[in-house]
């Protein structure tokens, strides 16, 4: 459902990504106005149960949950009889808005109406059945766009609507998946990063960025799917505390396999690759993939000897020592411990942020006993006054073999 395509004499209502009523370009329910009032409630349960309709008990139960009423039956006619009053205030044609037959309530079906959730539904569903390929990816694509968010978030606590929520978005997912299927097929590449992107913004944290990385690699575009990885990689650990998924990271490496550069000679290639001009202070903070791709590298080096190298986990604690899980605070720490430790360890050292209050940070060429002094280094940096808050270190080796101690459990030997 488009705003800009509204009729006069129509009915729109919003259900998806938040809620709203209008008519003739005048808001009634939802938006800025009360979406938990009984009046915007009833609205929400008639017109989305339009075609069934909802029994007297299972309205008073809705409506009222398990308040104590003297006379439940009465305080249903009183709601009804109100909403009635507001909606022929706003304009509304005067007809039987809510009407009652052999015990069910149902809205009055001489007002058009449109609902997005149910026109999102309808084009799912036609999409489904549709026989020519270019009219089924049109209908897909078209869906897509009419989800614009969860349905009624304001009422996630509440069962039907959280049983519809989740009913409606793996439609979405479903059809954002045969969408970009039948796109990839007709090499319609420069839609399916669209469609990523569009998924992405309305159903967040929910693995839809590999989809454009797909797009923009098969178009050529590598730099930028390598800049959206890097991206998404930095707020899921940032602003969620979240690893980026299995499903994120072999895209991220089939990227990796696909990407190719122009011809160049090694002075060239090595002036791209050298990070020399780079003359920030301490150790290198890179994002968790690159990380990870210098850990696996080390492991390599080190099996050939020679040197010791030591992985760090550090970790924001509160006062009573227990992992500080989220709030303002946690990000100002987390954010404090990071420079603490970047200002603290050599340029020959690399660090990225786990997630949120935690860091990994790669010591190369040191000791377990140099481990402890650097973390009393790191200290002396983030601990300011008499805060309680401070950091639990964990050090492994990264180069180990079992040892079978006593106990008969295996310990990590340097």
């Amino acid at each position: 459902m488009r705003m800009t395509d509204m009729q006069e004499n129509v009915l729109y209502v919003r259900m998806l990504g938040g809620f709203s009523v209008q008519w003739n370009g005048k808001l009634i329910a939802g938006g800025s106005k009360a979406n938990g009032s009984q009046f915007a409630y009833l609205l929400q349960i008639l017109i989305h149960n339009r075609d069934r309709g909802v029994s007297r008990d299972k309205l008073e139960e809705l409506l009222f949950e398990d308040r104590d009423m003297s006379n439940i039956h009465h305080a249903l006619q009183s709601v009804i009889y109100n909403a009635k009053k507001k909606l022929e205030q706003a304009g509304l044609p005067p007809v039987n808005y809510i009407e009652q037959k052999k015990g069910v309530f149902f809205w009055t079906g001489e007002i058009p109406l449109v609902e997005d959730a149910a026109d999102f539904e309808g084009l799912f569903r036609k999409a489904e059945t549709a026989e020519d390929e270019n009219e089924r990816v049109a209908l897909y694509l078209d869906a897509c766009h009419c989800y614009t968010g969860e349905f009624l978030p304001m009422q996630a606590a509440v069962i039907w609507a959280a049983h519809e929520a989740r009913r409606y978005r793996e439609m979405f997912c479903d059809c954002v998946e045969k969408a970009a299927q039948l796109l990839r097929l007709h090499q319609d590449f420069f839609q399916m990063e669209e469609l990523g992107a569009y998924a992405a913004k309305v159903d967040p944290l929910a693995d839809w960025e590999p989809v454009t990385m797909e797009a923009l690699a098969s178009m050529g575009r590598y730099e930028e799917a390598r800049k959206l990885y890097e991206d998404t990689v930095d707020y899921y650990f940032n602003e969620q505390g979240l690893r980026p998924s299995k499903k994120l990271m072999a895209q991220f490496e089939r990227l990796g396999d696909e990407m190719m550069h122009r011809y160049a000679v090694l002075d060239q290639i090595q002036e791209a690759l050298s990070g020399r001009n780079d003359d920030s202070p301490g150790g290198y903070y890179c994002s968790y993939p690159v990380f990870q791709g210098i850990y696996r590298m080390i492991e390599r080096m080190l099996e050939r000897g020679g040197q010791s190298v030591y992985l760090m986990l550090c970790t924001v604690v509160d006062g009573k020592g227990n992992p500080m899980r989220d709030g303002p605070m946690l990000e100002e720490l987390s954010k404090r411990m990071g420079d603490a430790i970047r200002r603290t360890v050599r340029r020959g050292d690399a660090l990225t942020q786990y997630g949120k209050g935690q860091y990994l940070v790669l010591l190369v060429n040191t000791t377990r006993e140099n481990c402890v002094v650097i973390q009393k280094r790191i200290n002396d940096r983030f601990i300011i006054g008499r805060q309680r808050s401070a950091i639990r270190y964990y050090v492994n080796s990264v180069f180990w073999e079992p040892d079978i101690d006593r106990s008969g459990r295996g310990e990590r030997r340097p």
